[in-house]
């Protein structure tokens, strides 16, 4: 595990809240060099602390109106590996993250889709016919709201 400082965590800050900025108009604000700031972004990268910068597309605006996050139980347990399942529902376009957790369900699932029509096609033609796919709950996204990380 990495030591961060308190220069370190601004960092982190600045760069979730914007990870377009420069490093030079970073350590200005940060009261560091160029230099020092990159140095400092480059050892957090390296230690798996940042692991990339992504691109955050409004999915609304892309014709996307419906997200839904779907809990799935896998019904074999023991007859369908978890890579099967994981290989084949990665596949799927419309699933923008795969989750294998803990508790009722096996899977989280987000989902976007067109409209409601269009994500009952993709339920029913798509995910329910996945290897191993047994129970699933849907929850539709009504609204989302970016709260503050732990830092």
């Amino acid at each position: 595990m990495i030591e961060l400082d308190e220069i370190d965590a601004k960092i982190l800050r600045a760069l979730a809240r914007d990870a377009t900025q420069s490093a030079g108009a970073m350590g200005r604000r940060l009261g560091l060099s160029q230099p020092a700031t990159w140095r400092r972004i480059r050892r957090l990268e390296e230690a798996g602390v940042i692991r990339g910068r992504h691109l955050k597309l409004n999915a609304e605006k892309l014709g996307f109106g419906v997200t839904v996050f779907l809990g799935v139980k896998l019904a074999l347990r023991g007859r369908v590996s978890l890579e099967d399942f994981e290989r084949a529902v990665t596949a799927i376009p419309e699933v923008q993250s795969v989750e294998h957790v803990l508790g009722l369900y096996d899977y989280r699932l987000r989902v976007v889709a067109r409209d409601l029509p269009d994500f009952e096609r993709v339920l029913r033609r798509r995910i329910m016919t996945l290897p191993g796919a047994g129970e699933v709950e849907a929850n539709v996204l009504l609204s989302e709201e970016r709260l503050a990380g732990p830092l």
